[in-house]
């Protein structure tokens, strides 16, 4: 199921892999990189052990930069305007799976390859992991042409941006101009630009949510110019095209890359947890079974990622056809909880098989809690870019119910949503977690 706010369209799998062609690329040339510093270093004489060990040793050294590097965005797609120097995020990267390397050497014992060559390989991946993605850049270039501009705003504004770019933006072609932001859609349409600068502090109500969804889809870089107001918000992320300070928009906030390392995290804390967490769903699903009676599980159909229906379990703990008339939102002292189950709900104990859902992938630990299909249905109409809450996994708990309250008004959660969305790290979903145990703790019922 699609819901109306999801406004990402259908793209090949091949074409959501961003530069997939690199993989390929950067597996040859790393292990090249290997077998060519242990020749320079100790001609074709190899010291000590077969050439088996270093063929295995290579593999699994490249394994672990190419996985480093696909979960720091080196494969992600990203638009050529403004877009910063690749050296600095490989040398980071490669510096971490150097790190990498030397540390399943320490655990296993194996040397992976020759500890000085591990120097050596830190300075040269960096150098060629960089050089792979400006070829992979001037032959798009090559391919597609110089990316072609579309310039929007006030006729002052755009003609200091034509200066700007002539002088500081050669690799950039000026597709058209215009100064209504009524339809950038049918602008772009009209122009055939692969870039969207607004240059004038139009209010972003004129591309959000759909327009931007829409531009995002077809590829087309969309940037607003920074005024001295908007540096009132704090940004960081920031772009210099033709000397002039941009923020990229984004009407879908994380890359694959970083919602799978996402997902590898939660494969991570459920085994850590695992311990713990299945003796304690054995024991209040006894507890349950002995207050409730039969039918220790509580079915729903809720709304996941990109809109898709899925089947959400929790512990009972209302009486059997409490729903009989009709989906209603629970209140905080329900009539319909039964005797002795409230300090389950109070406490998020009733969500613990949600562990299944995050273990099948529909839901996540830390998220936008997942709502019904009708309860969306009606906040997307209400609600404009209500939808984008979906970008990710819903959780168990998220940032509206650590810093929200249970009566919290919808479109104040959802800005706790998104605001999760948008600054997601593995920092951040600790921080969640922790509150999440210390409101449990104390029974708020937030």
């Amino acid at each position: 199921m699609r819901t109306a706010g999801d406004t990402r369209p259908a793209t090949p799998i091949l074409r959501r892999l961003g530069f997939r062609y690199l993989y390929v690329i950067d597996a040859v040339t790393l292990l090249g990189l290997m077998a060519a510093i242990t020749t320079v270093r100790f001609g074709l004489d190899w010291p000590t052990y077969p050439l088996s060990h270093y063929a295995v040793g290579f593999a699994i050294a490249a394994g672990l930069h190419m996985g480093i590097y696909y979960f720091g965005g080196m494969y992600e797609y990203e638009q050529r305007l403004g877009r910063p120097p690749w050296l600095p995020r490989a040398t980071l990267l490669t510096l971490l799976a150097v790190g990498a390397d030397a540390t399943v050497t320490l655990l296993t014992g194996r040397y992976l390859m020759p500890r000085g060559n591990l120097v050596i390989l830190a300075v040269a991946a960096s150098l060629v992991v960089s050089f792979n993605r400006w070829l992979a850049r001037s032959v798009r270039t090559r391919r597609f042409g110089k990316p072609r501009v579309l310039l929007m705003g006030e006729p002052d504004d755009v003609q200091a941006a034509r200066r700007h770019l002539g002088d500081s933006e050669p690799a950039a072609a000026i597709a058209g101009v215009s100064e209504d932001p009524s339809d950038i859609v049918a602008e772009v349409n009209r122009t055939g630009a692969t870039d969207l600068l607004l240059l004038s502090g139009q209010p972003l109500d004129t591309i959000y949510p759909e327009p931007l969804g829409h531009l995002e889809g077809r590829r087309v870089g969309v940037y607003r110019r920074i005024t001295p107001s908007d540096t009132l918000l704090g940004l960081q992320r920031t772009r210099q095209i033709g000397g002039m300070p941009f923020v990229a928009l984004r009407a879908h906030a994380l890359p694959t890359c970083r919602l799978r390392f996402k997902r590898l995290l939660d494969l991570v804390y459920l085994l850590v947890l695992a311990p713990i967490a299945v003796p304690l769903v054995a024991v209040v699903a006894l507890y349950v079974r002995v207050r409730a009676g039969r039918g220790v599980l509580y079915r729903q159909e809720r709304i996941g990622r990109r809109g898709r229906a899925f089947t959400m379990l929790k512990f009972r703990t209302m009486e059997p056809g409490a729903e009989r008339s009709g989906p209603e939102l629970a209140a905080a002292e329900d009539p319909r909880v039964i005797d002795g189950m409230g300090w389950l709900r109070r406490t998020r104990l009733d969500e613990l098989p949600q562990l299944w859902n995050i273990l099948a992938g529909e839901m996540s630990l830390v998220g936008p809690r997942p709502e019904r299909p009708e309860l969306v249905a009606l906040l997307e109409e209400k609600i404009a870019g209500y939808g984008r809450r979906h970008d990710i996994p819903p959780g168990i708990t998220g940032l509206a119910q650590t810093e929200g309250h249970y009566q919290t008004d919808a479109a104040y959660k959802l800005g706790h949503d998104l605001q999760y969305v948008v600054n997601w790290s593995p920092v951040l979903d600790w921080e969640i977690m922790v509150k999440s145990v210390l409101v449990m703790a104390r029974r708020s019922g937030r």
